[in-house]
């Protein structure tokens, strides 16, 4: 549904991540509370910010972004001491999210910090679209899942994580 040549985006980070989306559309399904606007909190510093949704006091949502690699191992750490109080984690690689990562041209003449802005300011610029508003994405669901919620959405789209049992080998060694 998208004219030819036309580029679309959506709400959020310039980094290709969903974390609005999904705290946006988690707040309505789960609580039935619309956000308009989402207001992240810097923890260390601007690559590792959280966002939080409550009602009387209560906290209902807590996700985070972690970018950068500094960054994800603080997450890490909590994650090990259990301190981790999280729903949800957005985690990119590269400092400021993927429109700083490493497959950027870089160009010649300007520093690191301005070549961001102005990409920051193009994926800005972009018409932001909901996904589930898009025409190709209500036709998969409609025609390959069999409708949202579905048996075969679920189990085509959703992951279920477990504890990896540590395999008792020379390979695991500290040295």
């Amino acid at each position: 549904g998208v004219p030819s040549g036309e580029l679309r985006g959506h709400a959020g980070g310039g980094s290709g991540g969903y974390l609005e989306h999904i705290f946006t559309h988690s707040a309505l399904q789960l609580f039935g509370i619309h956000v308009d606007s989402i207001h992240y909190r810097p923890l260390k510093n601007k690559d590792f910010q959280e966002v939080i949704l409550e009602r009387d006091g209560e906290v209902l949502l807590h996700f985070a972004l972690a970018y950068g690699f500094r960054n994800i191992q603080n997450l890490v750490q909590k994650l090990k001491r259990g301190k981790c109080p999280y729903h949800y984690v957005e985690v990119m690689a590269c400092p400021s999210g993927c429109l700083n990562g490493g497959g950027q041209i870089k160009l010649e003449g300007e520093s690191s910090k301005e070549e961001l802005q102005k990409v920051e300011r193009l994926y800005e610029s972009l018409r932001a679209e909901v996904p589930e508003e898009n025409q190709a994405v209500r036709e998969l669901y409609q025609h390959w899942l069999g409708g949202w919620g579905s048996a075969r959405a679920l189990q085509v789209l959703h992951t279920q994580y477990h504890a990896v049992e540590r395999a008792n080998s020379a390979l695991n060694i500290k040295w």
